[in-house]
């Protein structure tokens, strides 16, 4: 579709209004919440007061007979106020600007993590709780209320509430200590700020758009190319000066490393000791007891994908050691070398130049694209505020409206640009969950907070394709989030098995990669002419170049995560590191320690990170749908919001995949994807 999509689709309109977000009555939701004037004393309060209003609950419970309006519904209600508690104390700690409100946001995200570690090992909650279980009224629920009572039972199981008054305190004491050092790492990791001093020389090979953005060197003359993602991997990929490439590589594999790797070994030690204290044969056998795979099952899919992905990426090195030799370097390919030659490769023999596309992709419109596609395939509307209310002045906020009833959905908020102590990755953060309340349907609010090229004077914020793939990759985690109908909130969105979470997302980037899509919003930022129908051709024939090595990059990572967490007691974390990192056929780069900045398994996805190769499966085999069907039908975007995203975790995600595909889920169209079942 050519045009402007802003004005094409009506999708994005502006308005101004504000709410206090603390107010304990539901707001009107055509009102947005406030998220200014955070401070200290704020986040301190807002923890404070939802744990002291969650006693409330907990104590409602426990002096009223057992009924699912007495038991269940206060206990959901608890959940809700948890969540919009971290939403206004401990979300600021990975974006409030000022150090003092983030160290606050911190603490009080222990405090209200340690309090939720109290709330499971209550035996006279844990008690109440059974004692509606064996009612007449338990046994005839059904649906979602239901599985609200299976899941709250699960929980008080895996916390071991049920065990003798010894080891539960045990368990306590090591799921309060797990919470203290998690957000101890997780808050080196986003503090952590360090950069290499490169001469105007040294920059060779990168555009004068990316130089103008970088700060001064402390040597005159010179720049600093710092390990944000919008200055260290434009770097990687570009820089000629392989020396560089390599320190900056060095530096970004010791992120916090002197205080990260003795946490990361603590953290698995008492890992292990609740896992066995829970009955569980390994941390990772009881991570994954709640989401669709088990160990074995993780391990079957590597065990599927890895020979034909290593026989692919022999292929690749090969080809990229030829290109390697040809600058007079000798074989092997490192690791500071992979992103560098990948990228010669794709401008080489497929014509295809980064600095070319990204021209074509300035942050605006690839916003109005993203926000006119999804507009369209899922029947909304976007409403753009004037004023944000936001926690800072870069942040856009954006209503959802569905637009055949005009009737209000959510909130949004977009935090795109890098700042001093910002979270250092690409994430959603839910700050209100959707649910039904006796006051009618909560709407829901979410964040995506990322780290993009920040527009400076005259020159636009110009997005590297892979930027575009990772935002696309996001507001899929937005779209869950925001579009729920969950009836509670412990269902809400993204609440759903862990190794699904990723699906929707999974979806998004396929839009990002489809020509008819590109061509809609992709103009270049001088010109405003239309993405050339030529580079579109070269940049989709590069989607899967290289393809092994990229996955098996993946597979690093997953194997990681699994091997550290199935090790058991002695593991020696460097053997394992190096036993993990042999998979991507690239030699270990001495003296790095990835894992200290491996912030996902502390943050939820501890023996999950498998979960993004396989939920990609199943985000592949659903839009496979959409490329049957029409891959922009409202038809088949209305039945996927309905039954995928509308529901959340309130049905388990194989049941949503059957309902969406009609079938039984496959491995088909993620492997044909691949080409390896050609």
């Amino acid at each position: 579709m050519d045009g402007d999509v802003r004005a094409s689709l009506g999708s994005v309109t502006p308005m101004t209004t504000s709410h206090d977000p603390s107010s304990s009555t539901p707001p009107d939701p055509s009102t947005p919440p406030d998220f200014t004037g955070a401070t200290v004393a704020s986040v301190q309060r807002a923890v404070d007061d939802a744990i002291a209003e969650a006693e409330q609950h907990v104590a409602d419970v426990l002096a009223t007979d057992p009924g699912f309006a007495h038991t269940l519904a206060p206990l959901d209600q608890l959940t809700a106020t948890l969540a919009e508690a971290y939403g206004r104390g401990p979300f600021y700690a990975r974006v409030h600007p000022d150090e003092e409100v983030r160290n606050a946001a911190s603490a009080a995200e222990e405090k209200l993590r340690k309090w939720e570690v109290g709330l499971a090992s209550r035996r006279d909650l844990y008690l109440a709780l059974e004692a509606f279980a064996e009612t007449d009224e338990a046994d005839e629920l059904d649906g979602e209320q239901a599985r609200l009572l299976a899941h709250w039972r699960r929980d008080f199981r895996r916390a071991g509430t049920h065990l003798p008054e010894r080891q539960r305190a045990e368990a306590q004491r090591l799921r309060e200590r797990l919470v203290e050092l998690e957000v101890a790492f997780q808050r080196n990791v986003d503090e952590y700020e360090d950069a290499i001093e490169v001469t105007r020389d040294e920059l060779a090979g990168l555009p004068d758009d990316y130089v103008e953005g970088l700060d001064e060197g402390d040597e005159h003359g010179t720049y600093k190319v710092s390990l944000d993602y919008p200055e260290r991997f434009p770097f990687l990929q570009q820089a000629e000066a392989r020396d560089r490439r390599e320190e900056l590589a060095f530096k970004a594999g010791n992120i916090s490393v002197e205080d990260n790797r003795a946490i990361l070994g603590e953290v698995l030690q008492l890992r292990d000791q609740l896992a066995e204290l829970l009955g569980h044969e390994s941390w990772a056998h009881h991570a994954m007891e709640p989401r669709m795979a088990d160990p074995d099952r993780v391990e079957e899919l590597y065990d599927e994908l890895i020979p034909p992905l290593t026989s692919a990426a022999t292929q690749e090195v090969d080809r990229l050691e030829e290109l390697l030799a040809a600058d007079g370097h000798d074989a092997p390919l490192r690791t500071w070398d992979y992103r560098y030659y990948d990228t010669r490769l794709r401008r080489e023999e497929h014509g295809l130049d980064p600095d070319e596309l990204k021209q074509y992709f300035p942050l605006e419109a690839v916003l109005d694209g993203m926000l006119g596609l999804t507009a369209e395939v899922l029947g909304l509307r976007y409403v753009a505020s004037e004023d944000a209310d936001a926690w800072h002045e870069d942040v856009r906020r954006f209503e959802i409206r569905d637009a055949e009833s005009d009737e209000h959905i959510a909130w949004f908020y977009m935090d795109l640009h890098p700042r001093p102590g910002k979270f250092t990755h690409a994430a959603v953060f839910p700050l209100v969950p959707g649910r039904r309340t006796q006051a009618g349907f909560v709407r829901p609010v979410a964040a995506i907070v990322a780290n993009f090229p920040k527009p400076s004077g005259d020159r636009p914020a110009l997005l590297r394709h892979d930027d575009v793939e990772t935002l696309f990759h996001e507001f899929g985690h937005i779209l869950h989030d925001c579009l729920t109908r969950a009836e509670f909130a412990r269902f809400s969105g993204t609440n759903t098995e862990w190794d699904f979470v990723e699906a929707p997302s999974q979806i998004m980037e396929h839009w990002a990669w489809h020509p008819d899509v590109l061509k809609r919003f992709a103009r270049h930022h001088e010109t405003g002419e239309p993405i050339p129908d030529q580079l579109v051709k070269q940049l989709v024939a590069t989607r899967y170049v290289n393809r092994g090595l990229s996955y098996l990059r993946q597979c690093y990572f997953g194997r990681l995560d699994l091997l550290l967490h199935v090790a058991g007691e002695g593991r020696d974390l460097e053997a394992i590191n190096r036993d993990a990192h042999a998979v991507t056929l690239l030699p270990f780069h001495e003296g790095t320690f990835t894992p200290a900045s491996f912030a996902h398994i502390m943050g939820g996805y501890d023996a999950g990170y498998y979960g993004y190769l396989w939920a990609q499966v199943f985000g592949d085999d659903m839009f496979s749908r959409f490329e049957e069907e029409g891959v922009t039908s409202p038809d088949v975007g209305r039945e996927y919001r309905e039954k995928v995203l509308e529901p959340g975790g309130s049905k388990d995600a194989e049941e949503l995949l059957r309902d969406f595909l009609g079938r039984e889920p496959s491995k088909e169209a993620f492997l044909h994807q691949l080409g390896i079942n050609d």
